[in-house]
């Protein structure tokens, strides 16, 4: 008995040569893709948060300088009006020095009231000039503030043009970088849909077209009778020449499949809807655990890399066949071989 064991797991390995060289390359790539991908994204997210902080600041410093140019502008306008008001009344002061002028030339009497007038009126004109230049030279203040405010403001919005221009950018450069790591992930399912096709022909050859194993989309079904008994979850030994053609052909994937696909078999334990009554077991969720990781270990202790395999148990809730009789219960309680990503 072992010695057929070991002619066929021999035979085995010479069917399936250069397995994992293939699989290591093809996983290691894959790998470098996401690292690449992820310290690109972290290094464009970095530099696009420090944008969005300077973008901030820099529309404060806007509305702070087109507050100043608004207060600019009033006290200008203020300015202005004050001017007008001055040279109005300049005016008026000018007009009644020049009658009391013509007054005192045309009058002896009271020419020296009159000289007296002019003489203040001529003092009052001197100072309304004054403040007129006065005005006139903050005036020109003003407008030498609002036009440097001006020059600050457009070169401020050159800034937030190229700051936004570059973000863009930015955004662009993620945008491809996320597209061609789509495109390397979508072939790298493909070769592992592939992989999985040969995987399960492989299982299919080595046990055989029996009718208690069978393909089911993507997944390889073995009933629980064939390893179990009822209530149960310690391998029988009947079932073990089984899961050692299984084991021997995860050992032939493990060499095939490149190492930059990061792929597991997973391996689901499911039972009937039957409730269970006594035993070690208090559910069939904690039955169909118990039987996923006991194949797991044995397939470990078979040669199988441990970080290729994983135990889940579904208990009744995944049902392949809805009846309520004895064969649909027998069909529901199964194992489950199942190659997929990581």
């Amino acid at each position: 008995m072992a010695l057929a064991r070991a002619r066929r797991s021999e035979s085995g390995m010479n069917y399936w040569p250069g397995f994992v060289d293939a699989l290591s390359t093809l996983i290691l790539g894959i790998i470098f893709l996401l690292t690449v991908f992820v310290v690109v994204q972290f290094y464009l997210q970095q530099e696009v948060q420090g944008k969005d902080t300077a973008l901030t600041r820099l529309n404060a410093q806007i509305a702070q300088l087109t507050e100043l140019l608004s207060l600019e502008k009033t006290d200008k306008t203020n300015l202005q009006d004050q001017l007008a008001q001055l040279q109005a009344s300049l005016a008026t002061t000018q007009s009644d020095r020049d009658r009391y002028k013509g007054l005192a030339d045309s009058a002896g009497a009271g020419a020296a009231d009159a000289k007296n007038k002019i003489s203040a009126l001529t003092g009052e004109v001197d100072n309304q000039k004054k403040i007129s230049a006065g005005a006139l030279a903050q005036v020109e203040i003003l407008n030498q503030q609002i036009a440097a405010l001006r020059r600050q403001l457009a070169a401020i919005e050159q800034a937030l043009d190229a700051s936004e221009k570059k973000n863009q950018e930015s955004q662009t450069r993620i945008t491809e970088l996320g597209q061609r790591l789509n495109v390397a992930l979508a072939q790298k399912v493909q070769e592992l849909s592939r992989y999985r096709s040969d995987f399960f022909g492989k299982l299919r050859e080595i046990l055989g077209n029996r009718p208690d194993m069978r393909i089911v989309g993507d997944r390889f079904v073995l009933q629980s009778e064939v390893f179990f008994d009822t209530g149960k979850a310690d391998l029988k030994p009947e079932g073990d020449p089984e899961l050692d053609k299984v084991a021997s052909a995860i050992v032939e994937l493990e060499k095939k499949i490149p190492a930059d696909i990061p792929w597991i078999l997973r391996v689901d334990g499911h039972t009937d809807v039957q409730p269970i009554t006594g035993g070690q077991f208090k559910s069939n969720w904690d039955l169909s655990v118990a039987r996923a990781t006991g194949v797991v270990k044995y397939l470990i202790a078979k040669g199988v890399a441990p970080e290729r395999l994983m135990a889940a148990g579904f208990g009744e809730f995944q049902p392949i066949d809805n009846g309520a009789t004895p064969e649909a219960y027998k069909r529901n309680r199964r194992i489950e071989f199942k190659l997929t990503e990581r």
